[in-house]
């Protein structure tokens, strides 16, 4: 039986390019090279697509010749970037596409794919969008019946209009502390924890260099806990887990730095608390259009008790240490089928938007 060739693309141009590498260098090291022939893909800082010239590491790659995968059905290869070259130099049955952040969660790369129509891991165009959004996921998942902390909204044109009166704004409809985010990033870049009136104009400003829209969330004293989900239809939820840091809360450096963060799989909850947010995790899932593979992040108030839904993740984060892989062993996957039900999914889903119409035929 011949290999299934997989292109892992993973690095981008945002500012968890790192934090991607790191990913793809344990799904590489993961995947059976009896079942796949694995092309790895790198996307350097400023966007271009390197092939590695043979199969030595992910973080090498970005040295490889540079390519481009061509917006057209049927071909599914990756080709020279010189022009008037059209040899394919790399053919792919799926990809996997391990890149965090702008550029690679937000719906973009997953148009890329369907254009060339090529099956790709993970959700789709918009799925990926609204997940990557988190002011429009707040959005929708209140409109679904789930629970958010209340926030607001604020632009950065508006900001640099009016900054006092955009801060005016978020006052009049929180209370301190409160978290500033932009809207569309991930790893806590750009993230502060606002605990007075006289922090949270340079926290909008700090995160207006991200992003052009920012949220601002109310605060709560809470315990991050986190469901992993798979599937499409069934979808199947994982044991909670919980992260918890002896900083302030989860940052950059405590996710990514600090030693002494703790990740507990499974998460010390009762077992109604985890049902619930189970529940929650799919039907929030359903409510951003996620397929296939998702990270759901909650707030569980410390003091009541209560939840909150946080954010989604298309694209979670995917060392063997990561919370998403670490929870589906927990719950019985281990890592390297974890990737081969992912790779399944993904061809599942490809088949079945194959066999829709794609030209009117009259009766």
């Amino acid at each position: 039986m011949s290999k299934l060739r997989v292109g892992l693309l993973f690095g981008g141009r945002s500012v968890e390019h790192e934090v991607s590498i790191a990913s793809a260098a344990s799904i590489f090291r993961a995947l059976d090279p009896t079942r796949y022939e694995v092309h790895l893909v790198a996307v350097d800082p400023q966007g271009r697509w390197h092939l590695a010239p043979a199969v030595p590491a992910p973080q090498l790659a970005i040295s490889g010749q540079e390519v481009r995968l061509p917006a057209v059905p049927g071909r599914a290869a990756l080709v020279p970037v010189s022009a008037g070259d059209s040899r394919k130099i790399a053919e792919l049955d799926v990809v996997f596409p391990i890149v965090h952040g702008r550029g690679g969660e937000d719906g973009s790369l997953q148009g890329l794919l369907d254009l060339a129509d090529v099956p790709y891991v993970g959700s789709g165009v918009l799925g990926s969008a609204l997940q990557m959004d988190k002011e429009v996921s707040k959005r929708l998942l209140r409109a679904a019946g789930l629970p958010v902390l209340p926030f607001v909204c604020v632009h950065a044109a508006a900001l640099a209009r009016d900054p006092h009166g955009e801060a005016r704004r978020v006052t009049d409809a929180l209370d301190f502390p409160v978290f500033v985010k932009p809207a569309n990033l991930g790893s806590s870049v750009g993230i502060h924890k606002v605990k007075d009136a006289s922090a949270l104009l340079p926290a909008l400003r700090d995160a207006a260099r991200y992003d052009t829209k920012i949220l601002v969330e109310q605060g709560i004293p809470a315990r991050d806990v986190e469901i992993a989900l798979l599937g499409r239809d069934p979808v199947e939820a994982s044991v909670p887990g919980e992260i918890r840091t002896r900083r302030e809360w989860y940052d950059y450096e405590a996710k990514y730095v600090d030693e002494d963060t703790e990740l507990l799989v499974p998460a010390p909850v009762s077992e109604e608390l985890a049902a619930k947010l189970r529940d929650a995790a799919i039907a929030a899932f359903h409510a951003l259009e996620g397929d296939g593979i998702a990270r759901v992040d909650f707030l569980v108030h410390r003091d009541t008790g209560e939840f909150y839904v946080n954010e989604l993740n298309s694209l979670p984060g995917f060392t063997e240490v990561s919370m998403y892989p670490r929870m589906w062993e927990a719950s019985g996957l281990p890592y390297p089928a974890l990737l081969d039900r992912l790779i399944e999914l993904a061809l599942e889903r490809h088949r079945e938007r194959a066999r829709l119409e794609t030209q009117y035929k009259r009766s």
